[in-house]
């Protein structure tokens, strides 16, 4: 079951697209695939040229059709605990990657790989996409980065897919929030490419700065997230970025002056 894994260049870095590819099952994720798909986000955390990734499972039948049922129903406690520990480990690896992680989204996105496009910065679905949290049909509640969907959708919405393990449609989820852009299925890879770029021609250090802050204003209340938002402001002049790509705006916006 390979993580497939493509970059292409972008002004000065790169974009990368990791492909799950256990299609045959609905791209279910077992702690063989936790473990890969962690690696290959993990490794790419070293990698200073990337600019933005893109999550995606092969074929258009799922992204992630969730976690593999057979491997849970042999747990028992100790082995259930370690199981969910490596599942929020992936998680918590998209969470924490420098550069934003887009979510290209198509068929199935059940349990475990809704919680993984909450984890993502950005879900881009296709309209043939289905969202759902059915865990407790199988005996277990939601839990790790479902945490997440409160957040995402409110309080009301993620009780219902938490209590009543129902699937809903893309526009649904798009219409809840959970959803940044609507597509079709066949323009999906381009669509979630070209927002790769619009990230990557960013300034890269204000776009990892950018993220950090996200984050901050997640879990700190309002006043502390402005704070940190001054702080990192200041810190961004130190890298040299603004001063040089402000520039390069003004230098670009003088010489469209004076060719008219």
């Amino acid at each position: 079951m390979p993580v497939e894994t493509e970059r292409k260049e972008v002004g000065t870095g790169s974009v990368v697209t990791l492909t799950w590819d256990n299609a045959e099952k609905l791209n279910i994720v077992n702690s063989e695939g936790i473990g890969a798909l962690t690696l290959a986000i993990s490794e790419l955390e070293e990698d200073d040229s990337l600019r933005a990734l893109v999550l995606r499972g092969k074929g258009k039948k799922a992204f992630i059709g969730g976690a593999d049922i057979n491997e849970m129903a042999a747990c028992d406690p100790e082995k259930a605990e370690a199981f969910i520990s490596r599942l929020h480990g992936l998680m918590k690896a998209i969470r924490e990657c420098r550069v934003p992680v887009i979510a290209a989204i198509d068929g199935y996105c059940l349990g475990a790989g809704m919680e993984i496009a909450a984890s993502c910065d950005i879900r881009i679905a296709s309209d043939e996409a289905k969202f759902g949290m059915p865990e407790v049909k199988v005996g277990i509640p939601s839990v790790i980065e479902a945490a997440l969907l409160p957040r995402l959708i409110g309080w009301g919405k993620a009780s219902y897919l938490v209590y009543t393990g129902s699937i809903v449609d893309a526009r649904t989820a798009r219409d809840w929030g959970f959803v940044e852009r609507l597509v079709t299925s066949m323009s999906l890879p381009e669509i979630a490419a070209q927002t790769a770029r619009e990230i990557a021609e960013a300034g890269p250090v204000a776009i990892r700065i950018q993220k950090q802050l996200l984050k901050v204003w997640e879990e700190e209340p309002l006043e502390a997230g402005i704070e940190s938002g001054i702080e990192a402001f200041a810190a961004a002049y130190e890298t040299g970025e603004p001063q040089a790509m402000m520039r390069a705006f003004l230098d670009a916006k003088k010489a469209k002056k004076g060719a008219a």
